[in-house]
């Protein structure tokens, strides 16, 4: 399990960085990584794809929270985020729930809760504060193309950069990997998708198929 705790305060950080470590169990280790904003978050997600979830700061330096929560949902959609706030209140987690989060939870909260809240949330779940359940009728998570299609995450992520427009050899180059490698990967998401081509299969990703 790989976690990504986005948080500006480094003292917050790195008290999140160990009680997130309580996230492990008997059969299951938790790799807690910290990023101080949204450019260190964007590298450690670019350089690694196979995070299980990401706990993201609203008042961050730079690209506020929200902000970078849209990046996140169309950069790497496969990443559940988890909204973590001073900042309350109805219209900020109705907006923080419209722009894609997976949960939302005040730091006003004992630690308890916020274990609870991402154990949910790595299950597949929506998690609120109970004053805030009827805002969201939803009681799963919306599956992502990946999940639906069963990829692996690195064939979610050659398919995000598949629909950028990036050619198999850009995403060898970003990927650090050869370019048979990116065929391999091509041609089990085609398999998977049940599509024969890049056209269709940027279809099926957007929903259209």
């Amino acid at each position: 399990m790989r976690i990504l705790v986005i948080e500006d305060h480094a003292l917050v950080r790195e008290g999140l960085l160990l009680a997130l470590k309580a996230l492990e169990e008997a059969d299951t280790t938790a790799e807690i990584i910290g990023a101080r904003d949204a450019d260190e978050a964007t590298h450690l997600l670019e350089a690694n794809d196979d995070f299980d979830l990401a706990l993201l700061d609203l008042m961050l330096p730079g690209t506020g929270g929200l902000a970078f929560l849209g990046v996140m949902r169309k950069r790497f959609p496969h990443v559940p985020v988890v909204i973590l706030s001073a900042l309350d209140d109805a219209d900020t987690v109705l907006k923080a729930m419209r722009q894609g989060a997976a949960g939302f939870v005040s730091k006003a909260s004992p630690t308890e809760v916020l274990l609870g809240a991402l154990r949910e949330v790595l299950a597949g779940e929506i998690w609120l504060p109970p004053e805030y359940r009827e805002l969201s009728g939803k009681r799963k998570r919306a599956k992502t193309v990946a999940e639906r299609y069963g990829l692996t995450k690195s064939q979610a992520r050659v398919l995000e950069l598949l629909a950028e427009g990036k050619t198999n050899r850009d995403i060898a180059e970003m990927l650090g990997v050869t370019e048979g490698t990116v065929k391999i990967h091509v041609s089990a998401i085609f398999k998977s998708l049940g599509v024969n081509n890049r056209s269709q299969a940027l279809l099926v990703a957007q929903g259209k198929k």
